[in-house]
């Protein structure tokens, strides 16, 4: 899967049609469709595609046609962004009508051409879930594990400690945190998975 932090725009023109699309985080989702509909208010339609995980680590995927006839826009692109993996992410696609009409097989087209050409410059990075840990280690062996955390990189770690050591919560990507486990379970450390908020 792939996703993105940062927005990115392109223009596409389709017989006269404008398609200003918009790829962006989810997180931005509903902040940057309220800003399209402010800055183009003479815009036809504003259609939209999302892509993201529920706390479940299911995908969930929504569109809109924005009053296009219906599965001609938001599902276009949402096929695209299928394509592409994408996930935690939102495609917004601002038209502009031309004057000739697109029938709609050359709408579907459309829409799904101005989401490849945002994806195709945006910098799409690995997505990988988010995952988190928990065990006890002793003040003993409080510097080993120290360093064996550091030399994964990419975990985030809080400690809460009592009278014979500390209460570990390590958060971070699958694969890092799957790494500390096996050393956990190497050196015969309990740990347990808990929920990542």
């Amino acid at each position: 899967m792939k996703s993105i932090t940062t927005h990115f725009t392109t223009e596409t023109e389709v017989k006269r049609s404008k398609f200003l699309a918009h790829l962006v985080p989810i997180a931005d989702f509903e902040e940057i469709r309220r800003h399209l509909r402010e800055e183009h208010p003479k815009a036809n339609h504003i259609v939209w595609a999302l892509r993201r995980l529920n706390e479940h680590g299911q995908i969930v995927e929504e569109s809109s046609d924005d009053g296009e006839p219906k599965g001609c826009a938001g599902k276009p692109v949402l096929h695209v962004m299928r394509g592409n993996g994408l996930i935690e992410s939102a495609i917004l696609v601002v038209r502009y009508f031309g004057g000739i009409k697109l029938g709609t097989g050359g709408m579907a087209r459309a829409y799904g051409e101005a989401a490849k050409s945002v994806i195709g410059i945006a910098d799409l990075l690995h997505h990988e879930k988010r995952v988190s840990v928990a065990f006890h280690i002793d003040y003993s062996e409080m510097g080993r594990w120290e360093y064996a955390i550091g030399s994964i990189g990419g975990l985030e770690t809080v400690r809460d400690f009592d009278g014979t050591g500390a209460l570990w919560k390590v958060v971070g990507d699958e694969s890092a945190v799957s790494k500390l486990v096996t050393m956990l379970d190497a050196a015969r450390i309990v740990w347990e998975r808990i929920d990542v908020s």
